[in-house]
């Protein structure tokens, strides 16, 4: 058993190793010398990029192991003579794609995935940046490596294994062992799985790319890949782009209301855990459970027609933040390749001189948000490791929300750099379970979001006492909406009714803003009142401008959608191709609108 459990580690270690050692070739073939990047950076990349490494060297041992495990059951098992054309291939696979990986980045800037195969049809045009000779040393030194990468795993394998005395015992261990294997591979025992974005670390996007996997790189958005632009294809493109006129306008348009009373306020985003409207009583939500939102509501301006855009935090998080609209059957968050094309308020921001934090106290890496707010703007991210591991625990998704607010009300009262900030600060404890630590109402449902409005209403009043007040803008807003009680589909308009308001000191008054709009709008509305370029927000309206003429809503779930406007609303079911609801009654212009929009986002995410 020693030397079966011997050769398993040495052969998963090796190829860990191999993947490590790729990552200082990568970066040196890559100009990280003529970068100014130093020794610690090669360390730093090798670090953190190990987890990916170690997955992926997962997947490649599953094969080995499984002969292993087979041959506790026979007299000689001849495990080199099996494996040997496993090995070649094995080796051809890590050789080829590092290759082509690390001489690609040079002319795409991003790590290898899917889109290489769209060259593959046309490999004249793919070939012609290139000489002869550029591709015939790169063929070279993937032969090379083929033959040096096979001749390691075999030199390490043995010949022949051996039968064991005690087989029933020797299968249990080498069990245990694949438990501990299927462990490294899925990245850990959190919610989160292994992902791209958790190997990113730093504001820099080379030293991200550096240690990213290839290999995982490639297979990840195999997995994930899909030709966006063929699917929803509703109508002809003079159809689809005649009715897609004029919803949302491609102009910066001014504001006709400035709410602001300085064009550089400091900017807190509260993007609120499923805070929707069910909950919030001036939207006709439940009385008596957010009682500090209702009494801010009069504080500042509220936005009472407010619908989010999809039905789950990484799809509502990329609809506030980057003012795209939630889609149907994906999750854009989930896709580097195309997440890291999007414009975003955090880079709008930054690009004005802003600095820009995000504080969240769950797991940073789920759903490949650290990926996507590293690569929209945010120069520096806080989560659930950033805290003790008491406070960790205190939640089943993280730090709970009366321990993050206090660290955001301390980080803000004690900002000591010059020039304007922008902190998005994403809550977690209104979540399934819904355990918290305030015991108010007996649901447990809506007492958990109470939780929350106890911790926002605490939070801003201590807020109002100190420096920060005089020249700050608080938005809140929630991720996506809640259906309570929980009867009926979330497909209905009543979960994505949601609240946003804006408060602060930087607020010049008081006042109430009926207007239909999206969660999207936040990113045009909010660069608009700062006097900023908003036209890359392609789904993003600036409803206090003077272009919003027709003010109207749009929210995705799973494989359907609604469009709401003045005239009612209509919710429809991909699946069936057949409308869920109507109100007050059917109206075609309303579904056709919906189905243009969709076909639109679906052909901008497939050009991207």
């Amino acid at each position: 058993m020693k030397k079966r459990i011997a050769y398993i580690s040495l052969y998963f270690f090796t190829v860990l190793l191999i993947f490590i050692l790729q990552k200082p070739l990568f970066m040196l073939y890559n100009g990280s010398i003529e970068k100014g990047f130093g020794f610690a950076d090669y360390m730093q990349v090798m670090i953190h990029g190990a987890s990916l490494d170690a997955a992926t060297a997962g997947y490649l041992t599953a094969f080995p192991f499984l002969l292993v495990l087979i041959s506790i059951w026979f007299r000689k098992f001849p495990l080199k003579k099996i494996l040997y054309g496993y090995y070649i291939l094995a080796a051809a696979l890590i050789s080829i794609i590092f290759v082509v990986d690390m001489a690609l980045y040079t002319f795409w800037g991003f790590k290898l995935d899917v889109s290489v195969f769209l060259y593959i049809d046309s490999p004249k045009e793919a070939l012609a940046s290139v000489s002869v000779g550029f591709i015939l040393l790169r063929v070279l030194a993937i032969l090379l490596l083929i033959a040096l990468n096979s001749w390691v795993l075999l030199k390490i394998t043995p010949s022949v294994l051996t039968a064991t005395r005690k087989r029933i015992t020797g299968t249990a261990g080498m069990l245990l062992l694949g438990g501990v294997l299927f462990v490294i591979i899925r990245g850990g025992v959190t919610e989160s799985t292994s992902n791209i974005g958790q190997v990113y670390f730093s504001n820099e996007p080379f030293l991200n790319h550096s240690a990213v996997n290839p290999d995982f790189s490639l297979l990840s958005s195999m997995g994930k890949s899909q030709d966006f632009a063929s699917e929803f294809n509703f109508f002809d493109e003079e159809k689809r782009a005649a009715l897609f006129d004029g919803l949302y306008p491609t102009t910066d348009g001014d504001s006709i209301i400035q709410v602001l009373n300085t064009k550089r306020p400091n900017i807190l985003i509260i993007l609120m855990e499923g805070f929707g409207g069910a909950f919030v009583e001036p939207l006709g939500g439940l009385p008596d459970v957010t009682p500090h939102f209702n009494r801010l509501s009069k504080e500042g301006i509220f936005f009472t027609n407010c619908y989010a855009n999809s039905f789950r935090t990484d799809r509502g998080t990329v609809c506030t933040f980057s003012g795209y609209l939630g889609l149907p059957t994906a999750s854009v968050m989930k896709i580097p390749a195309k997440s890291r094309t999007l414009p975003a308020i955090a880079e709008g921001l930054s690009k004005a001189g802003y600095k820009t934090d995000f504080l969240y106290g769950g797991d940073i890496n789920f759903t490949n948000m650290k990926s996507y707010l590293l690569s929209t703007g945010y120069q520096r991210l806080i989560a659930n490791t950033d805290f003790s591991l008491a406070e960790q625990t205190s939640n089943a998704w993280g730090v709970n929300d009366d321990i993050t607010f206090e660290y955001l009300y301390n980080q803000l009262r004690n900002r000591k750099e010059e020039g304007p900030w922008h902190t998005a600060f994403l809550t977690l404890s209104s979540h399934e379970p819904f355990e918290v630590p305030y015991h108010r109402l007996e649901d447990k449902i809506p007492n958990a979001f109470a939780y929350t409005d106890e911790c926002l209403g605490k939070f801003i009043d201590r807020l109002k006492q100190t420096p920060a007040w005089k020249d700050l803008l608080v938005i809140c807003l929630p991720d996506h909406g809640f259906y309570y009680p929980r009867e009926g589909s979330n497909a209905m308009p009543r979960f994505y009714h949601i609240p946003l308001l804006w408060l602060g000191g930087a607020v010049k008054q008081p006042m109430q803003v009926d207007k239909i709009m999206n969660q999207t709008d936040l990113a045009a509305t909010l660069l608009g009142q700062l006097g900023l370029e908003h036209t890359a927000f392609t789904f993003s309206r600036n409803v206090l401008g003077s272009d919003y003429k027709y003010p109207f809503a749009f929210y995705s779930f799973n494989n359907g959608f609604s469009f709401r406007d003045s005239t009612g609303v209509t919710v429809f079911d991909n699946n069936s191709g057949s409308i869920l609801f109507n109100e007050p009654e059917a109206d075609e212009s309303r579904l056709d609108k919906g189905k243009a929009i969709l076909q639109t986002v679906y052909d901008d995410l497939g050009n991207r």
